[in-house]
């Protein structure tokens, strides 16, 4: 396991390598135990650049090999949440559907309470029904400010 941190627009974040794939990628919270050993690998090397690109409005699709961790009915989530087309939307209960448990909008929000790699696997992408930003693990600003890069690089 190696891990880095990256510097963002929109704070510090830890990644995290293991066996050649990306398990995490989070904003750093203030008081978090961050690993006493950091390091880097070419893996690591290109999340950067590529987190870097997103970042500069030059990328919209990801070619890192992630493999989180977490339950079957989660990994489902987040394979859902990345085929939200950059840019866009999807409410938690559009996403219920799309894995099957149609009456599960609160389980799809505690998914992606879960999702260990941010940006990458696009839970910011996913509302409220009435269209509101609801949750977020960096931070409703960290959201808003992520969706508004998104729609300006469209322009």
């Amino acid at each position: 396991m190696v891990s880095c941190i990256l510097q963002s627009p929109l704070g510090p974040m830890l990644a995290v390598e293991e066996d050649g794939f990306l398990t995490q990628l989070d904003f750093i919270k203030p008081g978090q135990v961050l690993p006493e050993k950091l390091g880097t690998s070419p893996l690591l090397d290109q999340v950067h650049q590529e987190v870097q690109e997103y970042f500069e409005g030059k990328r919209q699709a990801f070619t890192i090999p992630m493999k989180p961790h977490g339950t079957p009915f989660q990994r489902a989530v987040w394979d859902a949440l990345v085929a939200i087309p950059y840019g866009q939307t999807a409410t938690y209960g559009q996403l219920a559907h799309v894995v099957g448990r149609p009456k599960g909008p609160r389980a799809i929000g505690q998914a992606n309470h879960n999702n260990p790699i941010s940006i990458l696997i696009p839970c910011h992408r996913c509302i409220g029904a009435s269209g509101k930003l609801t949750g977020y693990g960096g931070g409703l600003e960290r959201k808003e400010a992520l969706l508004a890069l998104e729609r300006q690089s469209l322009l």
